[in-house]
């Protein structure tokens, strides 16, 4: 039977999440999976992402190589995907989604840290939502992987970090976190704790065997969320966060955006069915622009 080689970033985040999806696909369909290790742009470039061109940084090496031949699928996280199609690639599969919330890594809750305590994080989403829940505070851009910033907490560099829980949970790092923020209090990148198998258009077998690792409510769940950011143009470098999750056959989305200061935001919510997660997406993204929402988003271009 086939070998499938399976394209995914390096780092022991990626390759360790691509270990579980090529893992569940060779329980479904008897193939076996290689890894194929890829460096891309914002593995090697220390700068922020919004510096560097956002999101796209950590895939358009993979799919390059999709485009190419030289693998055969592609792991990312979701929320590292642009919004955008890519032309002759298509999304097969978003498997059952992890944990989405972010969680606080350091000695103690927010609420219990130091006034002017340094926080550290790479996405102006947290910065806007830790600034909304604690304007005293000091937060620090920072790059590298989950190991490189928790060090900077236990080398007394930063009082904490925040990561995603879903990605400390898959390194075996959950002994760092001193508190997860629940949606209400730090809204989700759109869809993050959400993996994402790429492969070509072309290859209609290929989708069909890689959609036996899809998973239906995260994939309407993740639709909605990623279609409020596309409709909003915004992208790594925007305070938008979004979470949808099914209840009682019912998805139910919650949008944000937030001043970059977290001064002011805007905050809706929306309902509908399933089948109609990206309807659902465009509504509420047009809710939130008809109350300023681009006005916000902007605001965060001006000098601090």
């Amino acid at each position: 039977m086939t070998v499938l080689r399976l394209g995914t970033r390096k780092s022991l985040m990626a390759t360790t999440q691509s270990q579980l999806v090529a893992d569940a696909l060779s329980e479904r369909t008897g193939h076996a999976v290689e890894l194929v290790g890829v460096t891309t742009e914002g593995d090697v470039s220390k700068a922020l992402l919004a510096q560097i061109g956002g999101t796209g940084v950590f895939v358009n090496a993979l799919r390059d190589k999709l485009l190419a031949g030289e693998v055969d699928f592609a792991v990312h996280s979701l929320k590292d995907l642009p919004t955008g199609p890519a032309e002759g690639i298509v999304l097969a599969a978003t498997p059952r989604r992890d944990d989405p919330r972010d969680a606080l890594c350091g000695p103690a809750k927010l609420a219990d840290l130091p006034t002017g305590a340094r926080i550290g994080t790479g996405s102006p989403r947290r910065v806007a939502q830790l600034r909304a829940l604690r304007p005293d505070l000091n937060v620090v851009p920072i790059r590298g992987n989950a190991d490189t910033r928790l060090r900077k907490v236990t080398d007394g560099e930063l009082d904490a970090v925040v990561l995603a829980y879903a990605g400390l949970r898959r390194i075996d790092r959950l002994e760092a976190v001193a508190e997860i923020f629940e949606p209400d209090q730090m809204l989700p990148a759109p869809g993050q704790g959400s993996l994402a198998l790429e492969c070509r258009a072309d290859r209609a077998e290929l989708r069909e065997l890689l959609g036996t690792v899809d998973d239906r409510a995260t994939r309407a769940a993740v639709t909605a969320e990623r279609t409020v950011l596309a409709v909003l143009e915004a992208g790594c470098s925007a305070p938008v966060g979004a979470y949808a999750a099914e209840v009682e056959q019912k998805l139910h989305l919650t949008a944000s955006v937030v001043a970059h200061d977290g001064s002011r935001q805007i905050r809706l919510s929306a309902s509908g069915r399933l089948d109609d997660a990206e309807e659902l997406g465009r509504d509420l993204a047009a809710r939130l622009l008809g109350q300023g929402a681009d006005q916000l988003m902007g605001e965060r271009l001006e000098p601090q």
